[in-house]
């Protein structure tokens, strides 16, 4: 089998010896599954896969236990810094808004599967930052707008 890293074969290894990359993967966790014209995946074992799932969900339980117990959140937005370090350009209640919001989508991305709306929050709340550190962009920003300004082009 033919792999650019120890824990990857390409596609193609995958397609002529199945039971090679599987062992493969059990051994090792998971593999990533390179593939020339596609995105690359990752195979791994189920009980690897649902244990992952219980920790994000343990993680997800109890940071939603600490908002419960404490509305402000305050350990969290205090810790945000570390993790962020853009956040320094939100005021005291768009951090804690972002805080509050991060917390909502971890506990979606546990419960419901739905990892994506994490990676919007920390987007959104990221661009909110930048545009908040140039001053001249963030005056800018303030100012009102009228009419149509044609199509949006999201980018991830």
């Amino acid at each position: 089998m033919s792999a650019g890293h120890a824990d990857a074969v390409t596609f193609s290894d995958l397609s002529r010896n199945p039971r090679a990359v599987a062992e493969r993967a059990a051994r090792l966790g998971r593999v990533r599954v390179t593939h020339r014209d596609a995105p690359d995946f990752y195979l791994t074992t189920a009980d690897r896969e649902e244990e992952r799932e219980r920790t994000l969900s343990t993680a997800s339980r109890l940071l939603l236990a600490l908002i419960k117990h404490d509305p402000t959140a305050r350990a969290l937005v205090i810790a945000m810094p570390e993790v962020f370090p853009w956040v320094r350009h939100l005021t005291p209640d768009e951090l804690r808004a972002f805080t509050l919001e991060l917390v909502a989508a971890l506990s979606d991305a546990a419960e419901l599967d739905v990892d994506a709306t994490i990676h919007e929050v920390i987007a959104g709340w990221r661009a909110t930052a930048r545009i908040k550190a140039d001053p001249a962009r963030y005056v800018e920003a303030r100012k009102p707008t009228s009419g149509d300004f044609g199509s949006v082009q999201v980018s991830a």
